[in-house]
């Protein structure tokens, strides 16, 4: 194969049209015969040692010589070059600046353009120009401290290049010829990829190895290739319950992967069908492909890009973070994107008024295990004396359809527990009542649901229950430490709290809580 990168195209000088006489000729023809035969001799050694200079200096950087290990080791991977579909899609992923090329027809780097590319220390993919490969990169992200909120922040590792996930073996191999990175002696990493960094559970959740190998031989056949990243996580923990769905693993899901904008393959350890059933929806928005169930898979799966792990942030809260959150999602973003994913109508509450004439709806949610709400019903005949159009339901396994009871509601109201966090699919500007249980419940109050609705541009508003109207005070002496030293119970730890605090019930004073929901209108109304 020829290459016409140098050849420039010949013009001749001065006017056109005009042609000099043969200098060249004349010139010659008063040299001696013997003199020219000298110089010409000189010439041409001269014009071979040239050639022979600069075509070593620009081999190395030629497609022809391609078979060279100067050249191979800035060539595409063996996986690649046998798939030449997958490498054009590859490319296009790797690089939006440049056009991919057919193999035959590709811009050959000028020597500058080389050497740059030699000597650049790269923490992405490189540019996919001629001759070049994907560099094999590993991040891992292990803070885990977060000002009181030391479960914030499990390890989450990204990794560039070839990798291959073995399923039925727990393990991604990670082709990486040097040898760099969090590995151990063994060229290993483990993480157990749940999004919340819990010595008690974490032992219930499958641990992934990252297995660094120095060559494609080292590594699994592919059975399977895939031209998108890939994300790894689990489903273990808490995530039977709605609260710990959203926390632990779908708002870190969505701060992961969303702006891959569903291309990316979702690989799911200790899965549950149930769960993956239940919220499909969401899943189907993130990822235009089915999830693999990493459990039972027995194929290798080869992608260029992957994540073990979730990022996260605070329970309902996602906050900017130069690594965790580049892109400076928001939980307004997450509402955004329930909506899409359920086809909910509302993204703001009704406009009130006298010319409107509606009424503003309440959901009140009932719960019906630990902390009622135990005079329901009086309460619920104040809110519709007050203007509200009450609705009472109980949060269940359907959460489309009660995604939609929320969404046409303009006011949500509730006792403290997991049914709060249906705040998620409110309308941007609605308002969520919370009702705190006894018990200094201050700082759940806050972090769980309060802080969560201001990020969620809700309006908030919050009550308090007294001694009088917690069930605590037919249990418990006046003088016992559960009313005189509530922070007593916080400090022997979550047993106490959720044998003491979480199985009270409430009953609210109506004519207490009277001007905590004409606060609630208001807010509505400004």
């Amino acid at each position: 194969m020829s290459s016409t990168a140098y050849t420039r195209p010949s013009k001749p000088p001065g006017p056109a049209g005009e042609r000099r006489p043969p200098r060249l000729a004349k010139e010659l023809g008063r040299i001696e015969p013997k003199k020219l035969g000298i110089g010409l001799v000189a010439g041409c050694c001269l014009a071979l040692l040239t050639y022979i200079s600069f075509a070593r200096l620009f081999a190395i950087y030629s497609p022809v010589f391609e078979n060279t290990s100067l050249v191979m080791k800035n060539g595409p991977p063996a996986s690649i070059q046998h798939n030449p579909v997958l490498a054009q899609q590859q490319t296009k992923v790797e690089s939006e600046k440049d056009v991919g090329e057919d193999e035959t027809d590709r811009k050959e780097p000028s020597f500058s353009e080389a050497t740059e590319k030699n000597e650049e220390k790269k923490e992405t993919v490189t540019k996919p120009s001629a001759g070049d490969e994907t560099e094999a990169t590993i991040t891992c992200d292990e803070n885990g401290v977060d000002e009181g909120f030391p479960y914030a922040r499990p390890p989450v590792c990204e990794l560039t290049g070839d990798i291959r996930i073995r399923p039925n073996e727990k393990t991604m191999f990670f082709v990486n010829p040097s040898g760099a990175g969090p590995f151990d002696d063994n060229g290993e990493k483990k993480i157990r990829p749940y999004a919340r960094k819990d010595d008690f559970l974490l032992p219930g959740v499958v641990e992934v190895t990252v297995k660094s190998v120095p060559s494609e031989a080292a590594a699994p056949k592919c059975t399977k290739q895939h031209a998108v990243p890939a994300v790894v996580f689990s489903v273990a923990g808490y995530t039977d319950n709605f609260f710990h769905d959203m926390t632990d693993a779908m708002i870190p899901l969505f701060l992961t992967a969303a702006h891959l904008k569903g291309e990316v393959q979702l690989l799911i350890t200790n899965y549950k069908p149930w769960w993956v059933q239940k919220y499909t929806p969401l899943l189907r928005k993130l990822s235009n492909y089915d999830v693999i169930n990493f459990d039972e898979d027995a194929g290798v799966h080869c992608f260029p890009q992957g994540y073990l792990g979730l990022y996260r942030d605070r329970d309902l809260i996602i906050s900017p973070h130069p690594t965790r959150n580049p892109r400076n999602y928001s939980m307004v973003d997450y509402n955004r994107f329930l909506r899409g994913a359920f086809g909910l109508p509302r993204d703001s509450p009704a406009v009130l008024g006298e010319k409107t004439g509606g009424k503003p709806k309440m959901l009140m949610i009932e719960r019906k295990g630990t902390r009622k709400l135990l005079n329901l019903r009086d309460v619920v005949a104040l809110c519709e004396e007050l203007g509200f159009a009450v609705t009472v339901a109980e949060a269940g396994a359907d959460v489309r359809g009660f995604a939609e009871k929320v969404n046409a509601a303009d006011v949500l109201l509730a006792v403290h527990g997991a049914g709060l966090t249906n705040q998620i699919f409110l309308p941007t500007g609605a308002v969520l009542v919370q009702i705190v249980p006894w018990g200094k419940m201050d700082w759940m109050a806050t972090n769980f649901y309060g802080q969560p609705a201001r990020d969620m541009r809700l309006r908030y508003v919050e009550y308090y229950v007294s001694e009088e109207e917690t069930t605590l005070k037919d249990k418990y002496p006046r003088d016992h430490y559960v009313f005189k030293d509530p922070m007593a119970i916080h400090a022997q730890g979550w047993p106490a709290l959720a044998e003491i605090v979480m199985k009270q019930d409430v009953m609210v004073n109506v004519t207490r809580f009277k001007p905590f929901l004409l606060k609630a209108l208001d807010e509505l109304q400004e």
